[in-house]
């Protein structure tokens, strides 16, 4: 199948275009078949019903009552799987992750999207004031915030080490008939010795956009803020 109508191409670069072609139906095949082998893990360990805290929804009640809900209770529905990402803030990390910051603008984005089919929150260790307030700096209006310092959910998860240095992490959770609820999947960026920051980039469509560039993603990192749009 041709890709464009423009006039002028190469033979070397029409060469060159069907063979990354044929590399990009590839790797979307090889990225259903890894889908498949997800789908099809068998049932994880049940877990402690671990007490998170929230704030109401609106982040500018901040003289409303907090609560404690418990992870079984996230689930708004039988049937409905739970996915929760854990952002690198609280503790030993004493600023928001930029990185985190980045992919939970994107989240903010999409969230009524993705709740359509599975509940979804944001859980960190930071206390939940903190969080609620970088929560209003990036305007995230659409996201549940739930704050875990107080208990081990993070660590268990191996997203919080015994120093309290944070790292941020994607788990998935399943509710079984009885209520209890039950680890599905957890995924962390640093996959292998070698794969130190790329395991969950997949979350974000910023890297993906930079990589269709003859630049690429260089060596940019994401930053709180930014002095120009480009920068």
């Amino acid at each position: 199948m041709r890709q464009t109508n423009l006039t002028g191409e190469s033979a070397e670069y029409a060469g060159a275009r069907e063979e990354l072609r044929q590399a990009e139906i590839e790797l979307m095949r090889h990225r259903e078949r890894v889908a498949g082998l997800r789908r099809r893990l068998p049932p994880g360990p049940v877990v402690d019903d671990y007490v998170f805290e929230e704030g109401p929804a609106d982040l500018d009640s901040g003289d409303a009552p907090t609560r404690t809900v418990r992870l079984s209770q996230l689930f708004t529905a039988p049937g409905r799987d739970l996915l929760i990402y854990h952002f690198m803030y609280g503790k030993r990390q004493t600023q928001a992750c930029p990185m985190c910051t980045m992919w939970i603008d994107g989240f903010n984005g999409i969230a009524r999207h993705v709740t359509q089919n599975v509940d979804f929150a944001i859980v960190a260790a930071a206390g939940l004031p903190t969080l609620r307030e970088h929560a209003r700096n990036r305007q995230w209006t659409n996201l549940r915030l739930l704050s875990a310092g107080s208990s081990t959910f993070k660590y268990d998860l191996g997203s919080e080490d015994a120093e309290g240095n944070q790292d941020s992490t994607v788990s998935v959770f399943i509710r079984d008939d009885d209520g209890s609820a039950r680890h599905f999947y957890s995924v962390h960026p640093r996959m292998s010795e070698d794969i130190d920051q790329r395991g969950i980039d997949l979350l974000s469509p910023v890297w993906h956009m930079l990589d269709l560039t003859p630049q690429g993603r260089d060596n940019w990192f994401p930053a709180l803020g930014y002095q120009t749009a480009a920068g």
